[in-house]
């Protein structure tokens, strides 16, 4: 059985409506998967559940849909995941991005460490921002998550770790030399939040790993090898969410 393709669509639906799809989400329809009328396609706006929609008038660039169901289905993990990515170079960043997305995070935090090769001025880290919340869309798009993961701005570390967690968090650190292993951490409790810090290339200076230590963070490894900054997130995520996730299959 082939799927239907599936689109961002953050504009008001509702069943019964005919209503023009966004030029992003309309190119993509009629230039990249070359959609007619009649296609048969999937809706979500990113705050849960899903529409079932058909092509109605294709003019010219413009493309409307009716709109023909909702469902509440959902693909969200139980585990409410921050991932707190030191910013890296080149697509890593996007890789990063998008594959934590598909892993089943909730929120997405990047920072600016010492060792981070990547420095963002004002203008250019908004336009990031908003060229990494396009990748989100499109991750989430491909897996089938209907609730997309918030993108906070860029800060610097010592920033963000300056504000006081909320209650009911494990905080965890990545870092080959650590005396407990991923394995070694007691499962969450149902409703406790995870936070997942991970340095850039090089690692996370020592004293950035002192402070994190001294606001809550639990220094963990994850095997006896060292994992540059494009895998380490994504190997703990995926370790994560099959201790305590959605990866083990019951």
């Amino acid at each position: 059985m082939v799927n239907d393709p599936r689109f961002h669509c953050p504009i008001p639906l509702l069943v019964g409506a005919r209503v023009e799809l966004p030029e992003r989400v309309a190119h993509h329809a009629l230039k990249v998967l070359r959609l007619r009328s009649g296609a048969a396609l999937t809706l979500f706006t990113g705050s849960g559940g899903e529409y079932s929609a058909r092509i109605a008038l294709v003019e010219r660039s413009r493309v409307s849909v009716e709109v023909l169901g909702w469902s509440p289905i959902e693909r969200e993990s139980p585990l409410a995941i921050t991932l707190v990515q030191a910013l890296q170079a080149g697509e890593k960043m996007d890789l990063t991005v998008q594959k934590a997305v598909e892993l089943g995070v909730q929120r997405i935090v990047p920072v600016v460490s010492r060792r981070s090769v990547v420095r963002l001025a004002e203008e250019r880290a908004l336009r990031r921002l908003e060229h990494w919340r396009g990748v989100v869309a499109a991750a989430g798009e491909q897996c089938g998550r209907n609730r997309l993961p918030e993108v906070a701005a860029p800060e610097s570390i010592g920033d963000w770790l300056a504000r006081r967690p909320e209650s009911d968090v494990l905080r965890l650190l990545l870092a080959p030399t650590a005396g407990r292993s991923l394995m070694g951490v007691p499962a969450p409790v149902p409703g406790t939040r995870v936070e997942l810090l991970i340095g850039a290339e090089g690692g996370l200076a020592p004293e950035e790993m002192q402070l994190a230590s001294q606001c809550g963070f639990l220094s963990v490894r994850l095997g006896p090898r060292i994992l540059r900054t494009e895998t380490a997130g994504l190997a703990a995520l995926a370790a994560i969410q099959f201790l305590w996730g959605d990866l083990k299959e019951e």
